[in-house]
């Protein structure tokens, strides 16, 4: 039980999850890889992204003794999660269920949209993800879904705002508006962080859904299942943070993006 929770990201959207789970699991350790070193997942073939996703995983089983790994990546999710959860020897969090449902939740006419990279998008998870939700919840979602290449690179640049921002977002975004959803998922971790400008192109009558709160609870779950949280009243927990890039970089974005916790980093490398 003492065995820290293991999660990773292309790059800094998963610290929008670290965050979250921190928040609710306080006393629990944990270990994040940021693949910044091979980010951004989107554009890449799922055939290579599941590979990635194999070596960070079973990096954090193998090397760091996690109790449950969080894929706090949705491009990551939709190419791998059938697989990891066939393969890996402890319980396995993706983002997208957990997303899916929230949306369905969220919708007040069933006209939703999902925004995502072209790896998510093209996959088709979400459009599975949520019509099971909808079917579950007894209600039908009519999903709109488009891709937004770019977004990741403005994050992890670290410019979140300003007007070439915002002309992206417009020209990205039009297909979701114009189809007059009343709800959108921000179907990648990086997008929270946009989360203004996307909230200022869409109106405030659309109400963005974000999977991190989601699967920090879908995270706490998993774990009370297996009995496996962490007894409150120990020592206090520790947050390790790794990076497959420049640490450095990593460290200073990674520190503004999700707090204190995240007082430095080290070096992660795959096979």
């Amino acid at each position: 039980m003492d065995r820290p929770i293991g999660m990773f990201d292309s790059g800094f959207g998963g610290l929008t999850v670290a965050r979250a789970v921190i928040d609710l699991l306080p006393h629990e350790h944990l270990v994040y890889i940021g693949d910044t070193g091979r980010y951004p997942y989107g554009p890449r073939p799922q055939a290579e992204v599941r590979e990635f996703a194999r070596q960070l995983a079973w990096s954090l089983v193998k090397d760091f003794d996690v109790k449950a790994v969080v894929v706090a990546c949705n491009t990551a999710s939709a190419a791998a999660i059938d697989d990891l959860k066939a393969e890996l020897p402890v319980p396995v969090i993706d983002v997208v269920e957990p997303g899916a449902k929230a949306l369905t939740l969220a919708t007040r006419t069933g006209e939703a949209g999902v925004i995502g990279t072209v790896g998510t998008i093209g996959s088709g998870a979400y459009d599975r993800a949520v019509a099971a939700a909808a079917a579950d919840a007894g209600s039908t979602v009519h999903l709109t879904s488009a891709a937004c290449p770019g977004f990741v690179e403005f994050v992890e640049r670290g410019q979140t705002s300003g007007e070439e921002v915002t002309i992206l977002a417009e020209r990205l975004l039009a297909p979701v508006k114009d189809a007059g959803v009343d709800s959108l998922l921000l179907g990648c971790t990086h997008y929270p962080y946009l989360a203004r400008v996307i909230s200022d192109v869409m109106g405030p009558e659309v109400t963005l859904v974000s999977s991190a709160d989601e699967t920090a609870f879908a995270t706490r779950d998993a774990l009370t299942e297996a009995g496996l949280l962490r007894p409150v009243g120990g020592p206090p927990a520790e947050h390790r943070f790794l990076s497959s890039g420049d640490i450095s970089w990593f460290a200073d974005l990674g520190r503004r993006l999700l707090g204190p916790e995240l007082r430095d980093a080290a070096g992660w490398r795959h096979d």
